[in-house]
C-alpha cells in the first residue's frame, strides 16, 4: 500500500501539531476506509436479507409444486393450472433474488479487497453501477431493498469522488459499464444454474401446458 494512499485510506493519528489541528479543526479529514467499512457492512446485511427472501420462495416454490401435483394426482385440472401460474411467479422471484444475491456477493467481494487509489476507482464504478441495476430490478419484490441500496450506491458515489479529487485519476465510464454488465451477466447464469439444479422435476406424464407455466 503506497504511503499516499495510506494517509488518505486509514484514520490520521493524533498529531499535536497547532497548524495541523486548526487545519483539521476548519476541514474535518474524511479517511476513507471508515467510510468503506461502513458501506461493506451495510451491504452484507442487504445479501443477508436477499438470502432470506430466498429461502422463503424456495420454500413456497416446493410448497405450490406439491400443490400441483396432488391437485394433479385428483385429476383437477383447474386447480393445478392455477398453481402452476402462482409457481411460474414464484420462480420468477425466485431467480430475480438469486441473481441479485450473487451479484452483491460479488461486489463486496470487489470492496473487500480494494488496497489502492486505482482499485477503488476501477472497484466503485462497476459496483455502483450493479448497487443501482439491481435496486431498480428489485424494487417490486423487496422495495425496502431498493432504497436501501440506492443510500449505498450514493455513499460510494461519494467515496469514488474524494478519490478522485485526491488522486487526480480519470474513470472511464465506458470499461465501468462494461465491468458492471459483466458482473450482472454472470450472476445471471450462475443463479440460472443453482434454481434449475435445485427446482424439483415436474412427472413426466403432466401436461405440458403445467410444464411450461412452472419453468418460464
Amino acid at each position: 500500500m503506497s504511503e499516499h494512499f495510506a494517509k488518505k485510506w486509514e484514520p490520521r493519528k493524533k498529531d499535536n501539531s497547532f497548524i495541523r489541528n486548526l487545519r483539521e479543526s476548519v476541514t474535518p479529514p474524511k479517511p476513507l476506509k471508515p467510510r468503506m467499512d461502513y458501506a461493506i457492512k451495510r451491504l452484507t446485511l442487504q445479501i443477508s436479507r436477499l438470502d432470506k427472501a430466498a429461502d422463503r420462495f424456495n420454500k413456497k416454490d416446493k410448497e405450490l409444486f406439491k400443490r400441483i401435483v396432488d391437485a394433479y394426482g385428483q385429476h383437477d385440472s383447474s386447480r393445478a393450472n392455477i398453481y402452476a401460474s402462482e409457481l411460474a411467479e414464484v420462480r420468477k422471484m425466485e431467480k430475480l433474488v438469486m441473481n441479485s444475491k450473487l451479484a452483491l456477493d460479488q461486489v463486496l467481494l470487489r470492496l473487500e479487497t480494494v488496497s489502492e487509489f486505482g482499485d477503488i476507482v476501477s472497484t466503485l464504478g462497476p459496483a455502483i453501477g450493479v448497487l443501482r441495476t439491481i435496486g431498480g430490478g428489485i424494487a417490486g419484490v423487496l422495495p425496502e431493498a431498493e432504497n436501501e441500496l440506492g443510500d449505498i450506491s450514493n455513499m460510494l458515489s461519494g467515496l469514488m469522488f474524494d478519490v478522485g479529487q485526491s488522486s487526480g485519476l480519470n474513470i472511464n465510464f465506458n470499461s465501468v459499464n462494461e465491468d458492471a454488465s459483466k458482473i450482472l451477466n454472470e450472476a445471471a447464469v450462475v443463479a440460472e444454474q443453482k434454481i434449475s439444479a435445485n427446482l424439483p422435476n415436474l412427472p413426466p406424464n403432466l401436461p405440458v401446458s403445467f410444464r411450461k407455466e412452472s419453468t418460464n
